[in-house]
């Protein structure tokens, strides 16, 4: 179920561009059905690490655990002691809302290729809630913010950077 509602709100905050929406028309533009966005060059390798911004490596050192009727994350050393400290982390947006300026989004380890599928686990997305709206585009971007392991979040969630702001591309 948690996975069908990520699904719907990933589908139904597609950039209108993206959907070939014209603005004022009130229809879409006549484009190719079979038209698809060229492969990302980050599909068949993970992002380079940067020095100073936390790696997809780290961030996986979580385990999930089954209490009750219910899975939580126990996470390793490693990424408990990130919590609440401010860090950055490179990856790519995926937009929550419509708009070319996203202030809520989701960063995730991998170029996403599919509006219904999450590019990865829990573990490769971190909800951004960003100070200031941040341009959407299909490049990775790194955004500093205040990071939050989330051991008990609704929509199966593990990390979430508030406070944040996008600081290169």
């Amino acid at each position: 179920m948690k996975t069908w509602m990520i699904a719907m709100m990933l589908a139904a905050a597609i950039p209108a561009a993206a959907q070939g929406f014209q603005p004022g028309s009130g229809e879409l533009m006549k484009r190719d059905p079979d038209a698809n966005l060229p492969p990302s060059p980050y599909a068949a390798k993970p992002l380079p690490e940067i020095k100073g911004v936390v790696s997809w490596k780290t961030l996986a050192d979580v385990k999930t655990l089954k209490q009750k009727d219910r899975f939580i994350p126990d996470f390793g050393k490693s990424v408990a002691a990130l919590d609440r400290q401010e860090v950055k982390l490179q990856g790519f947006m995926m937009p929550l809302e419509m708009g070319d300026r996203q202030k809520r989004f989701l960063l995730v380890a991998l170029p996403p290729t599919c509006a219904f599928c999450m590019p990865g686990g829990p573990e490769q997305v971190v909800e951004v809630r960003a100070k200031t709206p941040v341009k959407y585009g299909f490049e990775p971007i790194v955004i500093s913010g205040r990071l939050t392991l989330l051991r008990n979040d609704e929509m199966g969630l593990y990390y979430r950077l508030t406070d944040a702001a996008a600081v290169g591309r």
